[in-house]
């Protein structure tokens, strides 16, 4: 489990495909401290540490993830957002975060207000996918490329979801936030607690 409060940014230094499975080689400041089978959350997807070698680690992405995710858009030298699993006891400073990403979105709108920064999110949307918890409440909680944010100005029109969020610029300087522009495709998790209710008013509205 994961809170949604990045950590460090890592960077792509090789990516391998072996079949349908890609492995990422990765360098990042606290590379030296993992060990193999540690969970590292990558741009909000959990993935399991394989191999270390120095300050460099690999992991694995499968094909379902590849499909589900902004992972198979890497590119050598790109930026992922990273954070360790929680330690029981610490504080939850965002939400809770599975590393379980539900859907790839796309940005439409990025821009300055002000000293923090605006951006407006797109995505896939049915019904079926809103009763299984797929979509966003005004002041709600959203994980995006792994960065726990307040949701604002949440909408559904037709297939299309949409969703804003503000980013500090403490926030803005230290994720990959900062090279997010329109046409960025990210990872988005919507929120847990919200897909069960959503799943059990559905189950309910069967009977």
């Amino acid at each position: 489990m994961f809170s949604g409060i990045v950590e460090t940014m890592a960077q792509v230094v090789q990516i391998e495909t072996e079949q349908t499975n890609k492995h990422f080689t990765l360098r990042n400041p606290f590379g030296e401290a993992l060990s193999i089978d540690q969970s590292i959350a990558h741009n909000g997807v959990c993935l399991t540490v394989v191999k270390i070698d120095g300050d460099l680690y690999t992991v694995t992405a499968m094909q379902e993830t590849l499909r589900l995710t902004n992972l198979d858009l890497l590119k050598v030298g790109d930026y992922v957002n990273v954070e360790r699993s929680m330690l029981m006891g610490g504080r939850l400073d965002g939400h809770i975060v599975q590393g379980h990403v539900d859907q790839k979105a796309t940005c439409i709108e990025a821009k300055e207000t002000d000293g923090s920064w605006y951006y407006r999110f797109e995505y896939d949307s049915s019904r079926e996918m809103i009763e299984r918890g797929y979509f966003c409440v005004d002041k709600g909680s959203v994980t995006i490329n792994g960065v726990s944010l307040t949701v604002c100005e949440p909408d559904i029109q037709g297939n299309k979801g949409y969703v804003s969020v503000c980013i500090i610029p403490y926030t803005e300087e230290n994720t990959n936030f900062k090279y997010i522009k329109v046409g960025t495709v990210v990872n988005i998790e919507f929120d847990i607690l919200g897909k069960y209710l959503s799943r059990y008013a559905a189950i309910l509205n069967q009977k």
